[in-house]
Parts: C-alpha cells; structure tokens; sequence
C-alpha cells in the first residue's frame, strides 16, 4: 500500500498467519436460494488457545490456486444513522431508516447481558402495532432476522451480510439499552453522476426514485435484490446496467459482469448444439440453468458496452460468444412447416422458464399469449441479436460474417412483418400449427417498434396503438414500450406513463410510499413481492436521452445529438458523464420559441437539433434562441455553423 504522504506498508500471507473457528452459529437458511441466516454469539469469540497456523500453499501461482482476476470494480461502504426510534405497543424499538437501504445493521447495546440473544428483524413495512411485519409480502418470502447472542456490558454489533430493508426491531431490549442505531449501506461505487431536473414535480421524484434504485441495485455485482436473490441475473443486470452506464459513467461492473456471462456458456453451453445460451444467474452456485429471453439480450447489451465506452477490445473477446448466439437463434428457425421462417419453441429454459417468459413475473405479461410456439417478442429479440452481431462483425473487420448476419437479419424481419402482422395489428405469435394467436398484446407492437423492424407504413398507427392501452407491461420490458413510443416522437406518451398514478408504474409506487423500484408494478400473488428491485431503473437512459436530450452517437462518445424534446414540459436542465467528459444542457420554452445552453467536452463533435433548426458544433458552450445561435463561449477548440434541417415531433 502506497500512503499520499510517500510511507509504504506491504501486506501478505505466509506462515506467521493464524486462523480459528468464527463466532457464528447455524440457523438455517432465509429463504430457498440458499443464503444462510446469520447469528452471530458474541459468547463465542476465540481465545488466544483457540488460533491454529494457516495452511499455505506456498507462493502464488500454484496448482490449487492458479488464476487471480483483478477486481476492477469497487464498493462504497457509508454509514446511515437511522432517521427514528420508535417504540411498538409492546415496548419493542424499532429503527427507521426513512428509504429501503442495502446494508449491514450496526448497533450498540448500552447494557448486554450474557447468553441472551436478541433477534434483530428487518423489514421493509410495520405492522398496525408498530412492529416489523414479518409476513410473506413484506419480507419477499425471506427471514430478514439477524441472531445475535450477547456477552456481559457495552458492546457493538454489526452484521456481516446485507440486506435490503427499512425498519429494523429489537425484541426484548429496552430503548434505554440502545445506544447508536445504524447501519454500513453497501452499493457500487461509480466514477461521476449525471443528473436531471424538470418543471414537473412529479417527474422529478420519479427520476429521484430510478437513480436511487439504480444505484442500490448494484453490490459486488448487479442483484436480483439486496433481501432475497444477491445473484447476478442476466435480464436484471442489462436493466440495470443501461441505468447505471448513462446516469454515473459506469463501466466496469458492467464489464465484469459481460465477461462472468460469458464465462457460464463457455463453462456450461460449450456443445456445438447448445452453444450461445447463458446462464440466467452467474456467479452463483445454481449450475447450468438459462432463460432463453436472457440470453437474447446479450448481443444488444455489448453493443450498448461498446456504444458508450469505445473498447473494442472486450468486444472482440465476446464476439466468438455473441456470433453462438446467432448461431443458437438461426438453429431454432424451421425451414419447412407451419411455423417455417420463424424462430420457433426457442430451446433453453423450465417450467416458466421454457422457450421464453416474454415478461416476468407473470402479472407482469398482462394477458400475453404463452400457447405461441413462434413468439413475437422471442422474434423481435432474435432479430436483434443477428442486427447486433452484424454491426459488431462489420466493425471488427469481419465483413463476410457481418453480411451472413444481416442477411439474416432481414430474412426475419420479412418473415415477422408478414406472419405476425393479421388485419394491420402485430399477434402475440403463431401456434403450433400455424395460426395467429387472436390476441394483440402491447407486448407484440412494442417490441419490434423499439427495435427498428416495423415497417413504416406501420410505425405511426402501432405507436398510436400502444400509446392508447397506457401502462400494459411488467417493470422488466418497459423500456421496450418507452424506446417504441420515442421512436415516433411519443413524448408526451412517456411522459404520461412516468407521472400518472392512475395506472401501473412509478407513480403509483411513490403514492404507496415506495422509495425502491418494485419487481413488479403491484404486490400481487405471483410477483414475489420484491420492493427492492432495479431493473425498472433502465428508463433512466431514455429519460437523459429524450427528455433531456443528450444521446451519444458515435463508439466511445466522440458524437451526440443535442435534441430537446418537442413535449408538454416547460424546461429541463441536466448532465450526461460521457467516456469523454461531461455533457451539460439546460433548455426552457418562451414565448418566442426555444432557449438552449449546451457544454460539450473536448474532442467531441455535437449536432444540435432544435424544433426549427439543426447545427453542428465541436467542443465547447453556446447558447441558442429562437433565432439560432445568440451567444458563444469558447471552451476548447471548435467550431460552430448552420445547417439546414429540420425537427418532426
């Protein structure tokens, strides 16, 4: 270790290293994903006969431990006093700590007692005596206790492992045994943060509640959530990850986690029939295990990687995996009978899981026809994987793969728009034997709307369409509808989705009291019943991109657009960490027209596009009125002139 004031400290195993038996007990398990309960017996800790030598193995590398992978990625570790102690109709404290947190209790008792074990609760709700609820709903289906067994005097507990939780009990302790009540809040750490502001309220607390969610969805890695699944889901981490890229500049959990995922399908798909799955939680101990959905996204996520960061070298490590999974779409496309051009009955998964969930959990669906063996939305995805693959060949040189993909690529595209297509509406897919499904979810208009395949004699009348049913799909695709509705200029559309509370969606969650994202837009049977789950957080990339107006262009950031949004809102101020600096704008509409101020990094080219004008601009701020370009301020070397253009929305 290497001190600012010069001084040096080497630190390292060898024989002088001691280890002993933990002061924890067995208490079973939380909940079926195998994560242990801790207790731990302050009764127990070892005394100086109880430390033996250390096994060593001798100097690294050896054969029992060959390979070290250096953790690029790093935690924050902050502690968070609780906001109020109350105290329940029985006398029981309870802390609260005013949002769901991720994070370790620390406690001090004033006054212990020698073998009493308190059983400290977490919660995410009180019960109506002022307890924690320790119900199926509230607790995601966990034991959220913390055991702990108390020696004699003043002590200090704090946990080990975390959990995400508001309130936290103490049953049988009195508030005058209390001392400090906090706890070490655990979240990734990131190099910047963007932000976002609004002249509505609503909005505003809406995008508070996604960068916060977004933030605490993100450990030692991206979770399922902090309470009940600490593994690193596939579908969840994309979400998440296209939060936590655009609004804090994050890029190395997002690396680490696209070389883990590809790690599981070399470890576990390697068969030249089933390569180009991957596992649907890795690192974890559950084994070969996929979700076909999952495995669908991860083409289209590199490329997101490779769109804002530049760094063609992960790329060209991944693309041997990625071109699989071109290879694994192509394999489940028949060439003959009923179903015949279709990616159809798409292998991988179980139970639920099987060909596809389409959306998840199950409520999230709204009535999407799972019958369908050539599934619109297992199509659409499909259809992005071999897009994506064949940009991501072309810009690895790789011309003759790239052209085999897009090929391929548009061969589906004709095959969807003409079968799924019945009476100018897109069907939930086809049946085994042909028949389109008589259902029309929002699910199969959105999907190849956000993604570039509907043709656009359609694009208007489905956007339309979607736009009319409101908010009729589940937390885990919501992005798709919001990339469909902006692709034909549906701001406002959006904007009613983020701020209504009377439908499904974030609103509704902050009129519950909700300060993290839900798994699902209602605590119905079936959902789980997870209020802390980030994977809704990805809309935070379309809220800088459109209502803010920032979107990056070009690999590595060297291009942007600078568009503000033709919508109901007044003005938005906000910034974007981008791979090469922070992009800043702030826009407001008068009564003469549209003001803009922007400031671009160095080496970066912009292209501002206002409702009645496009330029095109190098580094630097300037500021635009209605009648163009009124003021400049020179911060790097550039350039500014006009272009003709013009903006639809």
């Amino acid at each position: 270790m290497e001190y600012d004031d010069g001084t040096r400290d080497v630190f390292g195993s060898g024989p002088g290293w001691l280890v002993a038996e933990g002061p924890y007990r067995q208490s079973g398990y939380r909940n079926d994903e195998g994560d242990p309960v801790e207790h731990f017996d302050a009764t127990a800790c070892p005394e100086p006969k109880d430390w033996q030598p250390a096994l060593s193995l001798g100097a690294h590398p050896v054969p029992d431990f060959p390979v070290l992978n250096p953790q690029h990625a790093s935690i924050a570790r902050n502690h968070a006093p609780a906001v109020d102690i109350s105290t329940a109709d029985d006398g029981t404290p309870v802390a609260d700590f005013g949002a769901v947190i991720p994070a370790r209790p620390v406690v001090e008792f004033l006054r212990g007692r020698h073998g009493r074990t308190v059983m400290l609760r977490a919660g995410y709700n009180l019960q109506s005596d002022g307890r924690v609820d320790p119900g199926k709903t509230p607790s995601q289906n966990t034991d959220m206790a913390f055991p702990y067994t108390q020696k004699d005097g003043p002590q200090r507990y704090e946990a080990a492992v975390h959990l995400g939780f508001r309130y936290l009990e103490f049953p049988g302790v009195g508030i005058e045994d209390l001392g400090a009540v906090g706890a070490t809040v655990i979240h990734a750490e990131h190099p910047a943060e963007g932000s976002f502001h609004s002249s509505d309220d609503t909005l505003n607390r809406v995008f508070t509640l996604l960068r916060d969610s977004a933030l605490l969805g993100v450990q030692e890695q991206f979770v399922d959530t902090p309470t009940r699944e600490k593994g690193q889901f596939l579908g969840d981490a994309v979400n998440i990850s296209y939060a936590t890229m655009a609004l804090f500049g994050e890029r190395h959990f997002t690396a680490k986690a696209l070389r883990e995922f590809a790690g599981s399908a070399k470890r576990y798909w390697d068969s030249p029939d089933q390569r180009g799955s991957y596992n649907a939680v890795y690192p974890n101990g559950d084994g070969k295990r996929d979700i076909p959905d999952f495995s669908l996204m991860m083409p289209e996520w590199v490329e997101d990687y490779h769109r804002l960061s530049g760094d063609d070298a992960l790329v060209q490590d991944l693309l041997p995996c990625l071109q699989d999974t071109a290879g694994y779409v192509l394999r489940h496309i028949p060439a003959s009978g009923p179903t015949a051009g279709l990616v159809t009955d798409l292998g991988g998964g179980a139970g639920p899981y099987l060909h596809g969930i389409v959306d998840w959990p199950a409520p999230g669906r709204f009535g999407y026809d799972m019958d369908c063996v050539a599934r619109t939305t297992v199509n659409a995805q499909s259809w992005s994987v071999l897009d994506a693959v064949s940009r991501l060949c072309g810009s690895a040189g790789l011309a003759p793969e790239a052209a085999r993909y897009r090929e391929a690529a548009e061969e589906l595209a004709g095959h969807i728009n003409t079968r799924l297509r019945v009476d100018g509406v897109m069907v939930d897919g086809l049946y085994a034997d042909g028949r389109p499904s008589p259902n029309a979810s929002q699910h199969a208009t959105s999907f190849p709307l956000s993604l570039g395949i509907t043709p656009s004699v359609h694009t208007a009348k489905d956007a339309e369409r979607i736009a009319g049913m409101g908010m009729r799909q589940g937390p885990m695709t919501v992005h798709r509808l919001f990339r469909a509705l902006l692709s034909q200029g549906c701001v406002d559309a959006v904007l009613e989705l983020l701020t209504e509370p009377g439908q499904p969606g974030w609103a509704r969650l902050l009129e519950a009291g909700g300060s993290f994202t839900w798994e699902a837009w209602e605590l119905d049977e079936g959902s789980d019943y997870s209020q802390s789950h980030a994977w809704s957080a990805s809309v935070i990339r379309e809220i800088l991109e459109y209502l803010l107006g920032v979107r990056v262009t070009a690999p590595g950031a060297s291009a942007v657009v600078i568009q503000p949004p033709v919508c109901r809102l007044e003005r938005a101020a906000g910034s974007v960490p981008t791979q090469r600096g922070v992009a800043a704008v702030s826009w407001q509409r008068t009564a003469d027209g549209m003001e803009l101020e922007c400031s671009i990094p160095a080496g970066v080219t912009a292209q501002v596009v206002l409702p009645d004008r496009t330029f095109s601009a190098g580094p630097g701020t300037w500021t635009f009125g209605p009648r163009g370009l009124t003021g400049l301020t020179q911060r790097a070397p550039g350039f500014v002139h006009g272009l003709p253009g013009s903006f639809c929305g």
